[in-house]
């Protein structure tokens, strides 16, 4: 345990706490201090114990105020935190969608392809076929002029 001396409502006092807190405990009772002596000189001479209660009540109330802000702040992250968990669904889900469409794209692009090169070769075979039936009705019409 360190010993810090400190020096309130000029008076010393000798308190005790945990070691490496020296510095921390330094500065809390300056502003302890601090917000006493701002007291005394706005209200005056009170007394020591009123102008203490007067203190405490003045920092629990900053306290308080400070907690409920940091809980107002919890609740705001929390939501935040939950929100952005939302969001982030969303987006997983938009894009394992747009993924599916793709692969229907895809396939659809696919599918059209092969009928595209089906339809062709069928085509081809229409005119080739057409063709030897012109070059056969040709050829049978001069058969025919010649045996006449």
């Amino acid at each position: 345990m360190a010993n810090v001396s400190i020096k309130f409502n000029n008076k010393e006092f000798l308190l005790s706490c945990e070691d490496g807190q020296e510095e921390h405990l330094e500065e809390l009772l300056i502003q302890i201090n601090q917000k006493f002596n701002d007291l005394k000189n706005n209200l005056g001479n009170l007394g020591e114990n009123k102008l203490l209660l007067i203190t405490a009540v003045k920092i629990m109330d900053e306290y308080y105020e400070t907690k409920k802000k940091v809980e107002q702040k919890k609740n705001e992250l929390k939501d935040l935190s939950n929100k952005f968990r939302e969001l982030k669904s969303l987006i997983y889900d938009y894009r394992d969608k747009k993924e599916e469409e793709i692969k229907e794209l895809n396939t659809n692009h696919l599918n059209f392809k092969n009928e595209i090169e089906s339809n062709h070769k069928k085509y081809e075979q229409i005119i080739e076929a057409a063709a030897d039936e012109i070059s056969n009705f040709i050829k049978k019409a001069k058969l025919e002029n010649i045996s006449q």
